[in-house]
């Protein structure tokens, strides 16, 4: 395994008229930050200098042309590409989504090369974004594709983690995309991400409900009994403690999730609503599934505070720490899958 401060961390800058750059640099002021990892931001030294002084950042950033450059201790910021770009805060450009997808795309060939460790990708907007060669609804589509694996929104702190059954899906599609199969395969990619990612052995996941109070026995539809339910039931019989369908509007309110290592959502805002009101600012957006780690903040592009040097890093930095983590916690899951008579190392 690696020594804390040589895994590379790949940085994608976001939307470059958005808080994502502000963000980046406020995590690595902090030089003790270096002890733990070697930054590689994935843009422009012009791009990133133009933020610097803008905010009065202290970061020093070292610029260079090729990803073998990289120097281990050092704000790494690699060129990818080299003319000058105009910054409008807190305006939605087409362009400046180029450029966003330019980052991403140059982070995620290196990741999948193996030049950086893990991938943190800041805010992205997901209406600019759009092209004809790029046709994702976000990172975490574009990544299942890239990177292989089954992927999983998966929103994370220590003490809650959300998955979802369903993500950027209209509410009107959601009973259609629940199937036997999806909810399999989705409680598993959560199960083995518990295991492996977050080093719990006998993980216990709660599963909420597609309708209000779960159905109340069908009067309030019929898929939490005939597909959720019957689902999880079989589920349960091949020894994973998987429960539910639980009614979501009192799960959470009534502190039922801490009873659980994982709830998984139905759809997308039944899960994030929650969870972004007990956690925001501390949250982290995992792709559990994928053989390699991305992580992300639980927040958007922030268009309205962009350039005003009022963006709270906290999330963004936890998502570097938890990127750091998963990558520990997987790399010693491989090296007892290899030896299961090896003992884990005692935690300190």
């Amino acid at each position: 395994m690696k020594k804390d401060n040589t895994i590379k961390v790949g940085i994608s800058v976001g939307d470059l008229n958005g808080i994502g750059p502000e963000i980046i640099l406020k995590t690595f002021e902090d030089p003790r930050m270096l002890e733990f990892c070697t930054p590689v931001i994935f843009a422009s030294i012009k791009a990133m200098s133009f933020y610097k002084k803008h905010i009065g950042s202290s970061a020093n950033l070292h610029g260079i042309h090729d990803i073998g450059q990289i120097v281990d201790g050092k704000i790494n910021v690699l060129n990818v590409w080299k003319e000058n770009v105009t910054i409008d805060f807190g305006k939605e450009d087409v362009k400046i989504g180029e450029y966003a997808i330019k980052s991403l795309e140059a982070a995620t060939h290196a990741l999948k090369k193996g030049a950086v460790d893990v991938l943190v990708t800041a805010p992205i907007n997901k209406y600019n974004i759009q092209s004809e060669s790029f046709k994702f609804p976000g990172h975490t589509d574009y990544l299942a594709k890239e990177l292989g694996g089954k992927s999983l929104m998966f929103m994370v702190t220590e003490d809650l983690k959300v998955g979802l059954l369903t993500d950027h899906v209209p509410v009107k599609d959601v009973p259609k995309r629940i199937t036997p199969q999806l909810i399999q395969d989705k409680i598993n990619t959560v199960y083995m991400s518990l295991v492996k990612d977050f080093n719990i052995n006998r993980p216990r996941i709660a599963v909420l409900g597609i309708n209000p109070h779960a159905g109340d026995n069908g009067v309030i539809g019929e898929e939490d009994d005939k597909v959720l339910g019957p689902t999880l039931k079989k589920i349960r019989e091949s020894g994973k403690l998987v429960y539910g369908p639980y009614s979501a509007d009192s799960f959470f309110g009534s502190n039922n999730y801490k009873n659980f290592d994982a709830v998984m959502a139905s759809y997308h805002d039944q899960g994030l609503i929650p969870f972004k009101t007990i956690s925001f600012g501390q949250g982290v957006n995992f792709t559990a599934g994928l053989d390699k780690i991305r992580t992300s903040p639980d927040h958007g592009t922030a268009y309205e505070i962009a350039g005003k040097n009022q963006a709270d890093e906290s999330s963004f930095k936890e998502a570097v720490f938890m990127a750091l983590k998963i990558y520990k916690n997987r790399s010693e899951y491989e090296i007892l899958s290899k030896n299961p008579l090896k003992k884990a190392p005692k935690k300190i």
